[in-house]
């Protein structure tokens, strides 16, 4: 008798809530009356029945089902369809053959919780709920709507059985879990809502579900009938917080779900879906829902063990539900229905309350207007970009930062970490690796047991381990090993450690302390992007903005999650994000496969930026013309000349900015041994601007060669290094070490051209190096590496490449037959470098096209990248200028620009005068532009198998492509 007040009260109390409008009802209120009026006064009791059934059909080539279905459509008027494994091209075609048979439309619904790739092969998948419980910005929910409306548009569904509105509080719930929006009830409504609206707004019925709750089981629904045990009060007050919100909101249909709720409904037994007083009086009545009304699937072990299928079925619509969800026995149900309506057990007033709610949801999909679904194109109207720049969007807004101890997050001070990687969990980490990669060099270390692996770790100050679990479905086992757990707590007492988790934050819950773990990720997913975009957030490229939508623990509480910056690192992904087409940069691809199918060179590395993003990076081609070894991204070209403004460039910029000296000082003040010569009143201003009439080059090497045979001539050379000969130039080849001064000497000896003005120059660039080393007391190569590459985390990028990376990772360059008689392969191709040891001011720099895109980044930002300022904003644009533009130079300080003379061809002629670059001799080019904000870098080996290889210049190749990529920005 209590409990009966007690439900009486609340019952009483949520009747003053309910609310009165029907979400089915269209603007065009007549018409659709007219037209439900109409069906349903010449439907035989037969056919109204079948408007009950929601029937399985399947897009697998299934002939057995598509039969099925066509007698069950053309036989027992089946009314609607919910669509389950398969392909969209399929589902489209039976779809449109079902609807022919039909007499009327049929409604198809789907379940597409995070979007047809829940059901349908080769269609598009967005993150699960769980994850996008963490977003804060619930506009992104709306648009996830949208999409998931304009995708079941589309296809022809006009009812998707989402929002998942249960309130997950049990961290053991087997079958909500990821499919919730977490355990708070404000944040899941907030989500349904924006869900909600934005698919609704398409045409296509939503579906809240599992009323009136299924967040606080223990037990799958699927395998047996879950017991809840809270009363009306609790319910109220949490489980049908959404619903009521949602029902304002004009939600257009609810899912009854398969629960035992004693404290509602007396009969144990009883799932709450084939309950009177739960469907009825709590949802219809009390509630005021006036909306369809959708049982869970009657093949469902929690409701099929009630009863015969029959009876089960009967029982859910005097219950008060509208459709059965894949009912069992429809030729018995049909028969049993009809005996019911003779024995007054269902009215015909019950039956057409029902049918004539299906029709209306019907008008309200369009379906007086029906028309076959046009399968042109389908797959590329389900995949579309703004479909992957919405999941982009998704996935970064929703990973959580929940510890961050000495902002270790964001990673800086890239030159002092040496960076391990650990990988758990059972699925694949390939994306997240490379992705770090690209901002530092990171190695995977992995073991058999812990010992081993704390030895292998021993060389490392910072570890990121990465915990994947795979992404197939939200019902994976997410739990980490006890042996994981206490091999994560090992290396955390003994080395910095970041966790990132791509699973459900519930994984944590077996952890009992992250106190020696600095850094505490959860990425939600294993997908190939949220790998990608969590490693990015590491390294700052990316902020974090998500919230904890679950707790762990009390240690982080739901809504906890730490926000982190960016530091002006390179981002890597979609053109579009940047207002570019992707479509126009295909264009690449084309022009560069016709390039490697004509020989103009073996292979290249293409990538471009804009606003910092990297949205094209690809490789083409071979090492070279023996088609063996596919060019790789991490691998490494010789940049020839780029080395000018890789490496000097930069060492001069940060020395006039520190005061070292001014672009108007002369050389003889650089280099005292230039004093009285031809060369000491040169200043830094004319010899970077190639206005200081020096020749273009010496050929150092031919005055160690017969100039007959051009054989080399004795004494210069020899086979084994030795301290006489200590200059390695090539392989076995070995250069007197008296040769260094002897090429300085020639210069500072050399004769200045009689004619003035512009004329292009090595040799200022070999005296550059000889100021630098001699200032800063250290070689070039330890310079650069030290000043920018180390921090600039350019970790693919040095001199005397053989000393760091495999061969396999450098590309050769040239077979040459004129002075080294070798494949050149991490030896520097131009030989006057060679002569130096392999470490010139003019040549000598090896680079894959990523890091060089970092070093063009850095002067686009004016000299900050990542978190650190390396040069002077004001000394930058000091030599991003041209200073003898009135004799018709182009040259800025080091940096070439944009032609004067259109007859000559240093850029597209479609970049703007603030932009900058250089090119180099063996097929190299790199370029950025202030006003585009865009950075393009091409790598190639042009000069295999020789210089005379000039395809890739006499066609213009590199600025080709400039054209192609100015042309694919957007308006």
């Amino acid at each position: 008798m209590k409990n009966s007040l007690m439900l009486l009260f609340v019952f009483c109390f949520l009747g003053l809530q309910a609310q009165s409008k029907d979400p089915l009802q269209t603007k065009d209120k007549e018409a659709q009356e007219k037209w439900v009026d109409n069906i349903l006064n010449n439907m035989t009791n037969e056919e109204k029945i079948g408007q009950l059934f929601m029937v399985q059909a399947y897009s697998t080539n299934d002939t057995l089902n598509e039969k099925l279905v066509e007698e069950l459509i053309q036989k027992y008027h089946a009314g609607n369809l919910i669509f389950m494994q398969g392909t969209p091209e399929k589902q489209a075609e039976l779809t449109n053959k079902y609807q022919t048979l039909s007499k009327y439309p049929l409604l198809i619904a789907i379940d597409a919780e995070w979007g047809l790739d829940m059901r349908l092969q080769n269609s598009f998948r967005y993150p699960w709920n769980m994850a996008l419980g963490a977003i804060q910005d619930n506009s992104l929910i709306e648009q996830f709507g949208e999409q998931l409306g304009k995708h079941c548009k589309r296809l022809g569904i006009h009812i998707n059985f989402a929002p998942v509105v249960d309130i997950n509080i049990n961290p053991k719930n087997p079958i909500i879990g990821n499919r919730s929006f977490g355990e708070n009830k404000y944040n899941v409504t907030d989500k349904a809502i924006a869900f909600t609206r934005g698919m609704q707004r398409f045409g296509v019925l939503a579906n809240a579900k599992h009323f009136p709750g299924h967040g606080d089981t223990a037990s799958d629904s699927h395998h047996t009938l879950p017991v809840i045990n809270f009363d009306a009060t609790r319910l109220d007050t949490l489980e049908l917080y959404p619903y009521y919100k949602l029902f304002d909101e004009n939600l257009a249909s609810v899912m009854t779900a398969h629960l035992s709720i004693p404290k509602l409904e007396p009969n144990k037994k009883l799932p709450s879906s084939l309950s009177h007083k739960i469907t009825t009086g709590l949802l219809k009545e009390k509630m005021g829902f006036k909306g369809l009304i959708i049982t869970d699937g009657l093949n469902m072990k929690a409701a099929a063990d009630f009863a015969t299928s029959k009876e089960i079925n009967l029982a859910a619509i005097l219950a008060g539900n509208d459709v059965l969800l894949i009912p069992h026995e429809v030729p018995e149900t049909m028969d049993y229905f009809l005996k019911a309506i003779q024995d007054k057990k269902l009215t015909i007033e019950r039956l057409n309350e029902s049918v004539r709610k299906i029709l209306k949801a019907k008008y309200w999909a369009g379906l007086q207007n029906y028309k076959p679904i046009d399968l042109n194109n389908l797959n590329e109207d389900l995949n579309t970009k703004t479909d992957e720049l919405l999941r982009r969007k998704l996935i970064e807004n929703s990973v959580t930062v929940i510890k961050n101890e000495d902002d270790i997050i964001p990673i800086q001070d890239l030159e002092k970490q040496q960076i391990a990687y650990v990988k758990l969990g059972d699925d694949d980490h390939t994306p997240f690796v490379t992705m770090l990669n690209k901002y530092a060099k990171v190695a995977v270390v992995s073991a058999d047991n812990t010992a081993d692996l704390l030895s292998k770790l021993k060389p490392y100050n910072l570890v990121i381990i990465g915990y994947h679990i795979s992404n197939d479905h939200p019902w994976k086992n997410f739990k980490f090993k006890k042996e994981d757990i206490a091999k994560i707590q090992q290396i955390a007492k003994a080395k910095k450690v970041i966790l990132d988790v791509f699973a459900s934050p519930y994984s944590l819950l077996d952890f009992t302390s992250f106190k020696n773990i600095e850094g505490l990720v959860v990425s939600y997913q294993n997908s190939n992007v949220a790998q990608e975009i969590s490693a990015q957030q590491l390294f700052g490229a990316i902020k974090t903005n998500g919230k904890l939508p679950v707790s762990i623990h009390k240690k982080f509480k739901e809504g906890f999650g730490l926000y982190t910056t960016t530091l002006s690192r390179l981002k890597y992904g979609l053109p579009e994000e940047v207002k570019m087409s992707s479509i126009k940069l295909a264009e690449i691809d084309v022009l560069a496969n016709e390039v490697i199918k004509k020989k103009m060179t073996p292979g290249m590395q293409i990538l471009v930026a804009r606003d910092g993003r990297v949205i094209y990076q690809k490789s083409f081609g071979y090492h070279t013309n023996d088609s063996l070894l596919k060019v790789q991204n991490f691998d490494i070209y010789d940049v020839a000349s780029l080395t000018k403004i890789l490496a000097t460039l930069p060492m001069v910029i940060k020395a006039v900015g520190e005061g070292e000296f001014r672009i108007a000082t002369k050389l003889r003040y650089l280099l005292p041994e230039t004093k009285g010569t031809n060369k000491g009143t040169l200043t830094l201003k004319e010899i970077l601007s190639h206005n200081a009439r020096l020749k273009a080059w010496i050929p150092f090497y031919k005055l160690t060669q017969d100039s007959i045979t051009h054989l080399k001539l004795p004494g210069f050379y020899s086979d084994k290094k030795s301290k006489k000969y200590s200059i390695e130039v090539a392989k076995n080849l070995f250069l007197i070490s008296s040769y260094k001064d002897s090429i300085y000497k020639k210069i500072e000896e050399a004769d200045q051209r009689e004619k003035e003005g512009y004329k292009y120059s090595d040799l200022g660039f070999y005296m550059l190096k000889r100021t630098l080393e001699e200032r800063y007391k250290k070689p070039l190569n330890i310079l650069a590496d030290e000043n920018f590459y180390a921090p600039l985390g350019a970790s693919r990028t040095s001199y005397l490449p053989l000393k760091k990376f495999p061969l396999n990772e450098i590309i050769p360059t040239e077979k040459d037959a004129y002075f080294r008689d070798q494949l050149l392969q991490g030896y520097v191709h131009d030989m006057g470098a060679a002569m130096l040891g392999g470490v010139g001011g003019h040549a000598g720099l090896f680079a894959n096209a990523n890091d060089v895109a970092k070093i063009m980044q850095m002067y686009l930002q004016n000299g900050y990248y990542g978190g650190k300022r390396y040069l002077k904003s004001a000394t930058v644009k000091m030599f991003n200028k041209r200073y003898y533009e009135d004799k018709k130079i182009r040259r800025g300080l080091g940096f070439d620009k944009p032609q004067l003379d259109p007859d000559i061809e240093a850029t597209c002629g479609c970049v703007s005068d603030e932009s900058f670059g250089h090119s180099g001799f063996t097929g190299t080019y790199t370029w950025a532009d202030p006003k585009s904000r865009i950075v393009y870098v091409f790598l190639s080996n042009r000069v295999y198998p020789t210089m005379e290889n000039n395809g890739l210049i006499t066609e213009n190749i590199r600025t080709k492509i400039q054209q192609i990529i100015q042309d694919a920005i957007l308006p």
